[in-house]
């Protein structure tokens, strides 16, 4: 690719990581384009909380955690996984930990001196940036190169590359740039797009009481653990906590088993999520709890003083079971350990943290080029594959811009 012009657009972590690899190539003129002022918008959001940059368990592990397409973002990962993230970032001057989840951060939990280093060694390697620059498409090229079409701020622009790079996002973060946009225009090109769907998000469920919403909409279950089994019989479990809101429920517990949850819904309709408020206690435990006398004391004082359940916890019973709870110990012990959640409807994809669905994988060669338009290779959450919160979505979208930009530099 000596001599060669690389337009690679979109201007987020996998944008940028392509940019660097070809850049350390030499002889490559790399143009990065974006529709935002400025480039990686959405990874500055995400360091608010600390920029979970990857994860540090084994690797075998860490590639088991996409699914279906743990094959192919292994064979990624296996160009660059979390190890060389952590290297990456240590070369950047950013020094990073791992917390008591093992999840590894920045040292001071920031994004932008992060970013801020990285585009300062991005510019003084020769990568141009183009912000303000909206991908419209193509225009008629010849010679096999490549005439993309942007929309900028003086109006429609063109640009001939002899190879493209896609990392436009998903569709999850429209106010940042990742708006899905890319789909109707790679479609018209027959390119090959499994639907956009929502990941990592929250659901509706089929009714909260006005009451409950009032008194606990945006307050967490802490310390419970939730169970699911769909229809193919993948199971999950696990404790942690998740938040209520006005119309259902979202956090870290529920993103863990979103994706199974939402297929869930999309083949049957409805989804029913089981909550065990008190996991660290047995049913037989509970059952001795609440069949103890209680006298003149008020369920709920009795659910305190035997079992330290109240507050939220005590409030969703009553939403589940209503009267029933007062009469009997056996059903209030096992909805306690057992309770029922009833899920109708992800919510929508812009309240998402991440995107499933994209650019399928089966239509591009193991170089991430599209088989039916050379030269044309896609990256990041554009792809047709999803990965749980932790550090594995970030680490396999650069993992992926790196296996896209090594083919380009193989192909010339």
């Amino acid at each position: 690719m000596k001599n060669s012009r690389i337009a690679i657009v979109g201007g987020g972590p996998a944008g940028l990581m392509a940019a660097e690899v070809l850049s350390r190539a030499g002889g490559v003129q790399v143009d990065l384009f974006d529709a935002m002022p400025s480039a990686a918008r959405k990874f500055l959001l995400a360091g608010r909380g600390g920029l979970n940059l990857t994860h540090s368990e084994p690797f075998e592990h860490f590639a088991a955690r996409f699914g279906s397409r743990s094959s192919q973002v292994e064979r990624w990962l296996s160009r660059f996984g979390p190890d060389q993230v952590r290297g990456w970032a240590s070369g950047l001057g950013i020094e990073t930990f791992v917390g008591s989840s093992g999840r590894v951060f920045p040292r001071d939990m920031k994004a932008a001196p992060l970013l801020r280093s990285w585009i300062h060694r991005l510019r003084s390697a020769g990568v141009r940036f183009h912000m303000r620059h909206r991908w419209l498409g193509w225009s008629e090229g010849d010679g096999g190169r490549h005439v993309l079409r942007f929309g900028a701020a003086d109006g429609e622009t063109v640009f001939e590359a002899d190879a493209v790079l896609l990392a436009l996002g998903g569709a999850s973060w429209p106010r940042l740039g990742s708006d899905g946009t890319w789909v109707d225009i790679l479609q018209r090109r027959g390119v090959d797009i499994a639907p956009l769907q929502p990941a990592n998000c929250g659901f509706d469920v089929e009714r909260w009481t006005p009451h409950f919403i009032e008194r606990f909409a945006g307050q967490p279950f802490k310390s419970v653990a939730i169970a699911f089994e769909d229809r193919q019989g993948h199971r999950f479990e696990r404790k942690g906590e998740f938040v209520v809101t006005a119309t259902g429920i979202e956090g870290s517990l529920v993103y863990a088993v979103s994706s199974l949850l939402r297929d869930e819904i999309a083949a049957a309709g409805e989804a029913t999520l089981w909550l065990d408020l008190l996991p660290d206690k047995s049913t037989a435990q509970v059952l001795a709890a609440v069949s103890h006398p209680r006298g003149a004391r008020s369920l709920g004082s009795h659910l305190k003083g035997r079992l330290g359940l109240e507050g939220i916890k005590s409030a969703v019973l009553y939403e589940v079971l209503g009267s029933q709870a007062v009469h009997s110990p056996e059903t209030l012990a096992a909805t306690i350990k057992h309770l029922p959640i009833r899920l109708v409807a992800p919510r929508p994809i812009d309240e998402a943290i991440s995107t499933a669905g994209g650019v399928r994988l089966e239509g591009l060669d193991d170089r991430l080029m599209c088989r039916n338009l050379p030269g044309l290779y896609v990256a990041g959450e554009m792809l047709d594959w999803e990965a749980p919160t932790g550090g594995y979505l970030l680490t396999a979208c650069v993992a992926s811009a790196v296996m896209a930009a090594d083919g380009i530099l193989a192909e010339g």
